[in-house]
């Protein structure tokens, strides 16, 4: 079940009522999830998965789903699976035959693409690029002819790289949404061409959670 980007007032009235009703929690991070649950005063149990968990986790999760109770799964924010972990689980809870529900919410890539004003009738979706440069470069080169807004997240500590080395190779005119604390105080959200937002965090050093979107290449005449 998906959980707030930032602003808690984003959790839903059925996530709500899940949360409240479910026997277990599956959290990323119980302390995160812990003041999401504070805040509107829930007592449910709480247990830690994410992506370092042993298999002997996910088999104990499974075990309980087989005997029959109920276990939300969440992440730090947004919805689990999307670059975030949990899929392990969903997967085998399908090969046992427990039924798996969406509980649907806030998306860093759909509220992204919402705000970019590029037209997203299709996108492509690249979670983090590489760090390796050379790795970066050859990411960059694959999406030099792609025709649909490519939505990827980036740290702050290498968003000035990264985007540095997609106008290396894309070149300066490739405009580009950067999205930065989506639904948070500090909340940003920049429209321009690569050079531009280099030349708007060159100037002081990006903090928070970024969310790009890469637009389409320029159609050939």
């Amino acid at each position: 079940m998906a959980t707030p980007l930032g602003h808690l007032d984003d959790l839903s009235p059925r996530a709500l009522e899940t949360l409240r009703e479910v026997d277990l929690i599956a959290a990323e991070d119980t302390r995160h999830t812990k003041k999401l649950l504070m805040r509107f005063e829930i007592e449910t149990p709480l247990t830690s998965f994410h992506q370092h968990s042993r298999d002997s986790k996910r088999d104990h999760l499974l075990d309980r789903l087989l005997d029959g109770d109920s276990v939300a799964l969440v992440t730090d924010s947004g919805t689990p699976c999307i670059s975030d972990p949990g899929a392990n689980l969903v997967a085998e809870a399908h090969t046992k035959d427990v039924p798996v529900s969406p509980i649907p919410g806030p998306n860093a890539v759909a509220a992204a693409l919402s705000v970019s004003g590029f037209w997203a009738q299709r996108f492509r979706f690249e979670g983090f690029p590489p760090r390796k440069a050379g790795e970066l470069k050859r990411f960059f080169e694959r999406l030099q002819t792609e025709d649909a807004p490519v939505v990827f997240y980036e740290s702050p500590f290498r968003l000035l790289k990264t985007l540095q080395a997609a106008q290396a190779v894309l070149g300066e005119d490739r405009p580009v949404a950067v999205c930065r604390e989506l639904t948070k105080q500090f909340e940003q959200v920049f429209r321009g061409s690569l050079s531009e937002a280099i030349a708007l965090w060159e100037q002081k050093p990006p903090k928070g959670e970024f969310t790009l979107v890469l637009g389409p290449a320029p159609k050939v005449k």
